[in-house]
């Protein structure tokens, strides 16, 4: 080892050990003793700077420590007194919020609440509607299958024909009669209903439901299938038709005009056969047939009777006439006993008056004399006033008043 090397070894073991005096007590020893220590440079001196190293590492480390506890303590208290305020800050701030939270939390559970109340009432209401649909359908299928049956239809025809009877103001078995029957070259002849008319006159009305091809065309599952039932249904009505022309109705009843009602009990079955063939009323017409519907009966059932209220009125014409001139008479005597009695009046005024006069010319004046003689009257005489109005007159109109 270099003197050198021994010198700074020195002066740093002084250095680390006690600061400038120890370096120069260091330095002096080091001078002195020069040739010793070269001797002694060996492996001690740098096991002792490695010890005395190890030793002020050791030392500062641990001064450090301290030092780092004591100001991270003194930071953590600090960062502890800040927090805590800070907590309270903000829970004053989360306050107003967690409150709003609750009753919200509250509202919604009784909305879940309403809402599952109203919930399972709309269920039930569907479950309702769901059974009163499935009843409906029911019987809707069941009307369908009972609307197939021919007699069912022709009663269903009947029915019809009377409620319109009805609705239009035709009193049952006076102004038209249901199952009428005639006798005819065929058999007998029963219409639905005669119509009676003014005048002794008759309108016959047979009714019919071809009903079959019109409800299989409603069930059907496609267009095609559709069409062709509906041309089915039209070719019912035609056929319907020229059956209806056959009986030649106008032939048995007397009174009837050439041509028969066929009345179609559903507006919807007259059109859906005019959509497959338009002609059919003209054909119809041809063969003495009139088609009816619903609507365009009792039109012509409202013009029948009024018919019937004006022939009415035409018969009690004689009647009104009758009552008119017996009404004339009784009013007449009536005006003559009112004409005795006004003059009765007329006299009765005149002898009160006169008995007025006499009481004010004759007997007042004699009766003063006694209050002036001193005697007390216990109450005063009322004066009269004579009646000026005479009673009317009969027989005399506004303008012969005077």
């Amino acid at each position: 080892m270099t003197e050198q090397t021994v010198t700074l070894i020195y002066l740093l073991a002084g250095i680390l050990v006690g600061g400038v005096a120890a370096t120069a007590v260091s330095l002096w020893l080091h001078r002195r003793h020069r040739g010793e220590l070269a001797a002694l440079a060996g492996a001690q001196l740098e096991n002792t700077f490695k010890a005395l190293a190890s030793d002020v590492l050791r030392s500062n480390n641990q001064a450090f420590i301290d030092l780092a506890t004591q100001n991270l303590g003194k930071f953590q208290a600090e960062a502890r007194g800040e927090l805590e305020k800070r907590q309270q800050v903000f829970a004053e701030l989360v306050k107003p919020i967690n409150e709003t939270l609750k009753k919200t939390g509250e509202q919604m559970r009784e909305i879940e609440k309403e809402r599952k109340e109203s919930f399972g009432s709309i269920a039930n209401h569907l479950q309702l509607m769901a059974q009163g649909q499935q009843q409906l359908e029911t019987e809707t299928r069941n009307l369908v299958n009972a609307l197939r049956r021919p007699e069912v239809r022709g009663r269903w025809g009947e029915l019809t024909l009377r409620r319109l009877a009805e609705i239009a103001g035709m009193v049952d078995r006076c102004d038209f009669y249901e199952q009428e029957s005639r006798s005819g070259e065929d058999g007998a002849l029963r219409p639905d209903m005669v119509v009676r008319l003014p005048d002794e006159r008759e309108l016959v009305v047979d009714a019919k439901t071809p009903l079959d091809s019109y409800l299989a065309a409603i069930e059907a599952h496609n267009e095609e299938q559709r069409i062709a039932h509906l041309v089915q249904h039209a070719r019912k009505v035609r056929e319907r038709i020229r059956e209806l022309a056959s009986k030649r109705y106008w032939d048995q009843f007397e009174h009837s005009p050439d041509f028969v009602i066929l009345f179609i009990p559903g507006d919807q079955f007259l059109s859906a056969a005019l959509d497959r063939e338009p002609n059919l009323i003209e054909e119809a017409l041809r063969q003495r047939v009139m088609l009816a519907t619903p609507t365009s009966f009792v039109a012509l059932l409202k013009a029948v009777a009024y018919g019937w209220r004006q022939v009415a009125l035409a018969e009690n014409a004689q009647q009104i006439r009758v009552l008119a001139e017996t009404l004339h008479q009784r009013l007449a005597t009536f005006a003559e006993h009112l004409e005795r009695l006004g003059g009765t009046l007329d006299k009765s005024v005149k002898s009160f008056n006169d008995a007025v006069g006499s009481l004010e010319r004759q007997v007042l004046p004699a009766a003063r004399r006694f209050t002036e003689l001193g005697v007390q009257a216990r109450k005063d005489i009322p004066s009269l006033e004579p009646v000026d109005i005479a009673p009317r007159l009969t027989g005399r109109g506004d303008d012969e008043r005077t």
